[in-house]
């Protein structure tokens, strides 16, 4: 166990109150992970501060040179690969093979925007008339204040700082407390790549102290944030109150369509990866299966198999599925269980908290399927964030994608088919920001825009690829006339 100060002008501090918090394995909570200090409010505006100083500097230096940065970033998170998926597991609870590829990706999004540094210019357009010259150039807004949830801990904070830093931004990053560790980790990477001080400052801290701050606070640009539904919509209305450029990416109910035509392995593999992957902790899991009635036999038939024969256990032990991340996740996830089986939907399996031998100690709970389930009930519509089923019969193509629409949500939606009509069908009608088709739900390639509809998200600006350097920056045009 060590202490990992706040990183604030490029010295690492501690808070200037001295409080800290510990994080625990959630896979036995009996060990303590790692201490961090708790940023308050006046750290928060330090960092702030020393972001909206450096800012001009940091502007002013060439693309290239700011990309050069990104890529020794990249390659010191790289050349710690191993110790970064073990600490990630350690905090957060995924298992070793999902907090793998994670790692690389955050390493693999820090490349891509080193290069796309390169390219962060503007336009030249043909003129109306004259001798003038007409063409763009794209600033960056200022400075960027980053709120960062524990599901993705590395892969979510490297999709906003790396675009951000490409583009001139200088950035304050809020990780979530729950596993803050792997954000750190980018941080010191930046630093011994060389960032200037004050371009990149960490400050983990309560949304009412910390986020508070970097959504209201007048020298703060513009504001990324992904979380719940319910702090996303605090979080951009507090924001744009003084006409900051704000983001929220937000929760997700998303659906997998089973028609009549598919493959039935492949969508059992599909919704059973989609829904149980991560411990189900991921906004775009797949919380609905929607089956046409041919199938629905037999898919809850393998569907069950598949959720019994995941192997629970410790993250570092490499298992099926990992522990949920805290107490109050698990204990979520075992009051929707409940309120399914109060609903009268049919508990097919798991759903129950696993405490033999060595699970007693961490928040484990087995894979549930519900079947026969309501799209009018609780089960059915609201958001889980936990490895539960849902699974809901239909008599035909169009009454399936009427039920896959019907939610406040709108993110991530997968169709389970051999008929390239009904694929393209799906792709029209569908409600989401993210159409997959005989895919899981969740997965997602770094360099196209992610985002949702409806209450998925603000659905003002996409992340990542292209996406994430349009958010980061305005366009000025110039008219040279010689």
């Amino acid at each position: 166990m060590s202490l990992v100060n706040l990183y604030v002008d490029g010295e690492w501090i501690p808070a200037a109150d001295g409080e800290r918090f510990a994080v625990e394995n959630p896979a036995d909570v009996t060990e303590t992970v790692n201490e961090y200090a708790k940023g308050g409010t006046s750290d928060a505006e330090r960092a702030v501060e020393a972001a909206s100083e450096a800012q001009p500097d940091w502007e002013s230096t060439p693309a290239p040179e700011r990309g050069s940065i990104l890529r020794d970033a990249a390659a010191t998170l790289e050349d710690k690969k191993d110790v970064l998926t073990e600490r990630l597991t350690h905090e957060e609870g995924k298992t070793l093979s999902e907090a793998d590829p994670e790692v690389q990706r955050a390493i693999d999004i820090f490349y891509y925007y080193a290069e796309k540094a390169f390219d962060d210019g503007g336009t030249r357009k043909n003129p109306s008339g004259g001798r003038t010259s007409l063409y763009t150039v794209r600033e960056p807004l200022g400075v960027a204040g980053l709120i960062t949830p524990w599901n993705y801990p590395i892969a979510i904070p490297a999709w906003k700082i790396a675009p951000a830093l490409a583009t001139g931004n200088t950035v304050v990053l809020k990780p979530a407390s729950n596993a803050p560790g792997a954000a750190a980790a980018i941080v010191r990477a930046l630093e011994d790549a060389g960032i200037p001080d004050g371009v990149i400052n960490f400050v983990p801290g309560s949304g009412s102290d910390v986020g508070e701050v970097l959504t209201t606070h007048e020298t703060v640009d513009l504001v990324s944030f992904t979380g719940s539904s319910d702090v996303g919509h605090h979080v951009y209305e507090q924001a744009t109150e003084d006409t900051k450029r704000a983001q929220a990416e937000m929760g997700g109910k998303n659906p997998a369509l089973v028609t009549a035509n598919a493959d039935l392995e492949r969508a059992v593999e599909a919704v059973g990866a989609g829904a149980f992957g991560v411990t189900g902790q991921a906004c775009t899991a797949c919380s609905r299966a929607i089956v046409h009635t041919d199938l629905y036999d037999e898919f809850v038939e393998r569907i069950v198999e598949y959720a019994e024969s995941i192997d629970v256990g410790p993250g570092l032990d490499d298992p099926g599925m990992g522990p949920h991340v805290t107490q109050s996740e698990l204990d979520s996830t075992l009051d929707y269980v409940d309120v399914g089986v109060s609903e009268g939907s049919t508990l097919e399996t798991g759903g129950e908290r696993l405490e033999d031998d060595d699970l007693s100690d961490g928040y484990f709970v087995s894979p549930a399927v519900f079947t026969e389930v309501d799209p009018e009930t609780r089960l059915f519509q609201e958001e889980i964030f936990g490895p539960v089923l849902a699974v809901t019969e239909v008599k035909d193509f169009d009454e399936g994608v009427e039920v896959a629409n019907d939610s406040q949500y709108g993110l991530s939606a997968s169709i389970i088919t051999d008929d390239l009509e009904e694929a393209h069908a799906f792709v029209d009608r569908s409600e989401c920001g993210v159409v997959k088709i005989n895919e899981k739900t969740t997965g997602l390639d770094l360099h196209v825009p992610f985002g949702g509809v409806k209450d998925s998200s603000t659905n003002t600006h996409r992340e990542q690829g292209d996406a994430g350097m349009d958010f980061f920056t305005q366009t000025k045009t110039v008219y040279l006339n010689t």
